[in-house]
C-alpha cells in the first residue's frame, strides 16, 4: 500500500436522514475525483454512519475502476457485536466486497477505536472527513492528521461544495 495514493475516511456515526442521501452522492463524486487524481487505495474504519457510506461509495466506483482497492481497517473482530441484524448484514456486505480486512486488535479494549483511527491516518496521503461537531473520535482523528501533516479535506452537507485538492 503506497501512502501517497491512499485516502482514509473519518466521520460521525449519526447522520440525519435528510443529509444521508445527499452525502452518499457527494461521496461518490469525491471518490471519483480522488481516483482521477491518482488515489488507488481507500481505507474505511467500518463504523456505522460515514465510514460505511464511504466504503459503499468506493465499492460503487469499483464497478467502473476495478483496479482501486477498498481496505477495511477495523478496531476489533467483533465491532458489530451489539448492532442490529440489519446493521450487521449491511456491514458484512461491505466486508465481502473489500479487497483486504485489517484488524488493529483481536478483541475490543479501551483505546482500540483510537488505535484504528491512528492507523488510518498513518497509512494515508490524505484524510476525507465528515465533521459536523467539535468533539469525539472524528474530531480527534482530524486533529491527529493535522498534527502529523496529513492533509484533511472536509465533506459538508447540505449543499454541494467543491473540494480543493493539493
Amino acid at each position: 500500500m503506497c501512502k501517497e495514493t491512499t485516502c482514509s475516511f473519518t466521520g460521525h456515526r449519526i447522520i440525519s436522514n435528510e443529509h444521508k442521501f445527499q452525502l452518499k452522492q457527494q461521496l461518490k463524486e469525491t471518490v471519483f475525483s480522488l481516483i482521477q487524481r491518482g488515489f488507488t487505495t481507500f481505507l474505511s474504519g467500518g463504523a456505522l454512519g460515514f465510514d460505511q457510506l464511504a466504503a459503499e461509495a468506493v465499492l460503487c466506483c469499483k464497478k467502473t475502476f476495478p483496479e482501486i482497492r477498498l481496505v477495511m481497517v477495523l478496531p476489533c473482530k467483533n465491532q458489530d457485536k451489539f448492532w442490529s441484524r440489519k446493521q450487521q448484514n449491511a456491514y458484512r456486505q461491505i466486508l465481502s466486497g473489500a479487497d483486504t480486512v485489517i484488524y488493529t486488535a483481536d478483541t475490543y479494549h479501551s483505546g482500540c477505536m483510537q488505535q484504528r483511527n491512528r492507523y488510518l491516518v498513518d497509512a494515508s496521503g490524505c484524510l476525507l472527513a465528515y465533521l459536523t461537531h467539535d468533539s469525539g473520535g472524528t474530531k480527534n482523528t482530524v486533529r491527529y492528521a493535522e498534527k502529523t501533516g496529513v492533509p484533511v479535506f472536509f465533506m459538508e452537507t447540505p449543499g454541494p461544495r467543491q473540494l480543493s485538492f493539493f
